[in-house]
């Protein structure tokens, strides 16, 4: 009964450290090894390029249309400008039709900040890893979709200032959905070629209307 004790008094003091030392400001999904590598990611940035980078990491259910940006105002007190936060909300609901759930919202401190990341890059770096359909269960998928995506918001903003991180990782999965896209696109243009412009073309070529 002591040791057990004793394990849950030192779980006490340490998991507040960690949430700390990664700049997490909530964390329901994420597993010890994410949030170590988040505070490799996060402390080389900082110490590189004097940006913040905080991280909510919710199953909260938020309604449709509910403002990341109002929410993120009850955090104030712990962001230290100047900073960027990301918040993944896998549950959130996007619209009651649909019954879609997912949002990712990303907040600077300032424009010039703001400047320094591509929004949409940083936001498909999560959204293609949950998006893709395999054996991984969401927990799994969480935790890849807010590494991949917080080392793609890090490596933008080193590199808006021309320096390179050692620690990130490459964001693979987004090269191979761009890469399937583009594959997507020829098939697309081939069988409109097949079906409809080419017996178009062959029709006026041979004068008929």
């Amino acid at each position: 009964m002591f040791k057990v004790q004793v394990r849950f008094f030192l779980l006490a003091l340490i998991f507040p450290l960690l949430l700390n030392a990664t700049q997490l400001l909530r964390n329901d999904l994420l597993n010890l090894k994410a949030v170590d590598f988040l505070n490799t990611i996060g402390t080389e940035l900082k110490e590189k390029t004097a940006i913040n980078t905080y991280v909510i990491a919710t199953n909260e259910h938020f309604p449709e249309r509910f403002n990341l940006v109002e929410y993120s105002k009850k955090y104030e007190e712990n962001l230290s400008k100047p900073y960027v936060l990301f918040i993944f909300a896998p549950y959130a609901l996007i619209t009651e039709k649909s019954q879609a759930h997912g949002r990712v919202g990303i907040i600077p401190s300032s424009d010039k900040v703001r400047d320094m990341y591509d929004y949409n890059a940083v936001r498909d770096a999560a959204v293609d890893v949950v998006a893709i359909k395999d054996a991984n269960t969401d927990e799994d998928k969480f935790n890849v979709g807010i590494l991949q995506a917080y080392s793609e918001l890090a490596d933008n903003i080193a590199e808006s200032k021309g320096i390179k991180l050692k620690n990130t990782i490459p964001n693979e999965i987004g090269t191979i959905v761009s890469i399937l896209r583009i594959f997507i696109y020829i098939g697309t243009l081939i069988v409109l070629w097949i079906f409809i412009f080419r017996p178009l073309w062959v029709r006026i070529k041979n004068g008929k209307n």
